[in-house]
C-alpha cells in the first residue's frame, strides 16, 4: 500500500515566515557541533518545509535512540484501550513466573505507570546491571535490582523501565511492538519501514533501537498534535495524549548537567515536558517536538550532542517565524526557501581523489591501529588501501572479524547501497595521510579514519559515538541480508 504523503502548503499560506526558517538553517549550519540530518516543520495540518542533508535522503530510515520511547508507550496506549494492559496493575503481575525470586517490596509495588513514567525508584541507569544480572530474561535482572526510592516518587532515565513496559506489551499481544503497531498505527498513519532492533531474548527492545523515517516521526507528532485523532479516525484511546504529554513525574536536575532547561520540566509517559510543548527525543538529537500552542509539529534527525543547543536554536528563530495568520505577498521567500531546501547537503571531507607519487606504496598497504587499538571502535583491528582497476581506490576496514570496503569517489559523497548502507567522503592531503570520513547512513554516526604511510598505522573517531555497542558490519536498520 502506497502511503499518500502528508498535505503540502507555502509556509506563508499557514502562517510561517521563511526568513525564520532560513534564520534557523544558518543558525544550524553555522553551530560547529552540530550537524543536521533532516528537518520537517508541520504548521495547521501541512507540511510547509522540508529537507535532508545530503547524502542523508527522505525514504531512508534512521536510527532514533530514545525517540523509541514515545512509539512503545503508543502501544502501551493500544494495548490498554483493549484490555490487555492495567496501567495500574504491578510489573510483577505480568510475569508470575518471577513471584517467588523478586522479595523486594519496592520493586513488588513498581506499577505499569511507574515505569512509563521513568519513576520505578531506582536512583539512576540500571541498564547494564538488568542485562549482566539476567542475560536471559532482563525484566527478571531488572525487578531483582532494589529501587532505591518508592516507585512513583523520584525520577531517573532508567532504560529497563522502558523495557519492561515493552515487554509487557509483546507479553500480552504474542507479537512484537512493530507487528502489534503495523494495523493499528503504522499502516492508519502511512508509515512505511519501521524497523527495531532486538535482543538476545528476541524481543524489540521498546527504550531504543527502533529505525523509521523522519516523515514517520513527524506523522506520530501529528497523531498526538490531534489528540489522536488522524484524518478524521479516532487511532489513540481519548485521553491518552493527555496523559502522555502531562508531567507525572518532576526531573529538576535529575539529568546531572547545567544548562538543561528542556530537560527539567518534568517527564510524561514516554514524552518529555518542554519549555514550548512537550516531545519524544533520541541521543544524538532525534526530535519529534509537538507544539500545541502553535499547532505544529517539528520533526528532525540529527548527529550532535548538543541537544539542549538544537532546541535553543528552534526556540529562537523557528518559534518567531510561526504568526497568527497567513503573509500574503510572501511568493518569492517561500520560493527561496523550497530552493535552499532542495539542496542541503554536509560539507564533504577534503582531500585529493588520488595520492600523491609515489603512488606504488599505496597500494595494497596495510595499516594497524595506532598505538596497538583502537580506542573509539576496538573492534577495528587492520586498514588496506588497495588500487581499483579502474584506477580508483578502496579503502578496506577489518571489523570484528569482518572485511568493510569503502570506495572513494573523489569530490563530494560516495553513496553505497549494500547490508550497511554508507557514504563517503574525503582522501590524501598533502602531508602524506589518507583521511576518510564514513557516514553510516541508518544511523547518526560518523567515523574518521586516518591512515599514515609513513609508519603503516592508522586512528579511527566517531563523532557521535553508537550506544549499542555494534561492530561496524551491523550499524544499518535490523532488516534481513540484502548482497
Amino acid at each position: 500500500m502506497t502511503a499518500q504523503p502528508l498535505p503540502t502548503a507555502a509556509p506563508a499560506a499557514r502562517g510561517v515566515d521563511a526568513s525564520g526558517v532560513h534564520a534557523f538553517l544558518d543558525a544550524l549550519e553555522a553551530a560547529p557541533d552540530i550537524e543536521p540530518h533532516s528537518l520537517m516543520i508541520v504548521r495547521h495540518g501541512h507540511l510547509v518545509a522540508s529537507g535532508w542533508w545530503a547524502p542523508y535522503t527522505a525514504s531512508r530510515p534512521h536510527l532514533l535512540y530514545s525517540l523509541s520511547k514515545s512509539f512503545t508507550a503508543t502501544a502501551a496506549a493500544l494495548a490498554e484501550a483493549e484490555g490487555l494492559i492495567d496501567f495500574d496493575a504491578p510489573v510483577l503481575s505480568y510475569f508470575p513466573e518471577f513471584e517467588a525470586d523478586v522479595t523486594d517490596p519496592r520493586s513488588r509495588a513498581m506499577l505499569v505507570r511507574h515505569v512509563a513514567s521513568m519513576a520505578g525508584g531506582h536512583a539512576g541507569e540500571t541498564v547494564d546491571e538488568a542485562y549482566a544480572t539476567d542475560p536471559a530474561e532482563p525484566v527478571r535482572g531488572f525487578l531483582l535490582l532494589p529501587p532505591q526510592h518508592d516507585p512513583g516518587t523520584f525520577f531517573a532515565y532508567n532504560q529497563p523501565n522502558t523495557y519492561a513496559l515493552a515487554a509487557i506489551v509483546q507479553r500480552v499481544t504474542g507479537q512484537s511492538l512493530t507487528a502489534y503497531l503495523r494495523p493499528r498505527l503504522l499502516d492508519p498513519l502511512g508509515i512505511g519501514e519501521a524497523l527495531w532492533l532486538r535482543d538476545r531474548t528476541g524481543r524489540e527492545i521498546g527504550f531504543s533501537g527502533l529505525h523509521a523515517t523522519t516523515d514517520a516521526v513527524a506523522r506520530l507528532g501529528l497523531l498526538y498534535l490531534d489528540d489522536g485523532v488522524w484524518r478524521g479516525e479516532r487511532l489513540l484511546p481519548e485521553g491518552w495524549v493527555a496523559r502522555a504529554s502531562r508531567a507525572h513525574v518532576a526531573t529538576a536536575g535529575a539529568m546531572g548537567e547545567q544548562d538543561r532547561q528542556d530537560w527539567d520540566r518534568g517527564y510524561g509517559h514516554q514524552f518529555w515536558m518542554s519549555r514550548h510543548g512537550y516531545r519524544g527525543d533520541g541521543a544524538y538529537g532525534q526530535f519529534c517536538l509537538v507544539l500545541p500552542e502553535h499547532d505544529a509539529v517539528i520533526a528532525a534527525t540529527t548527529a550532535t550532542e548538543r541537544m539542549q543547543d538544537y532546541l535553543n536554536l528552534v526556540w529562537r528563530h523557528l518559534l518567531p517565524a510561526f504568526r497568527p495568520g497567513p503573509l500574503p505577498g510572501r511568493e518569492a521567500a517561500d520560493g527561496a526557501l523550497r530552493e535552499r531546501l532542495e539542496r542541503l547537503a554536509l560539507p564533504p571531507a577534503k582531500g585529493s581523489p588520488a595520492p600523491p607519487e609515489p603512488a606504488p606504496e599505496w597500494s595494497a598497504a596495510v595499516f594497524t591501529p595506532y598505538g596497538g587499538a583502537c580506542a573509539d571502535q576496538p573492534t577495528l583491528t587492520a586498514a588496506e588501501v588497495t588500487a581499483d582497476a579502474d584506477g580508483g581506490w578502496t579503502l578496506h576496514l577489518t571489523d570484528d572479524g569482518h572485511r568493510f570496503g569503502t570506495r572513494l569517489g573523489g569530490p563530494g559523497w560516495t553513496t553505497a547501497e549494500r547490508t550497511c548502507p554508507t557514504a563517503v567522503s574525503g582522501g590524501w592531503t598533502e602531508d602524506g595521510t589518507l583521511a576518510v570520513d564514513v557516514v553510516f547512513l541508518e544511523t547518526p554516526h560518523r567515523l574518521t579514519v586516518t591512515c599514515s604511510l609513513a609508519d603503516r598505522t592508522f586512528t579511527a573517531r566517531w563523532h557521535t559515538r553508537p550506544l549499542h555497542g555494534a561492530p561496524l558490519h551491523a550499524l544499518h536498520a535490523p532488516r534481513p541480508y540484502r548482497s
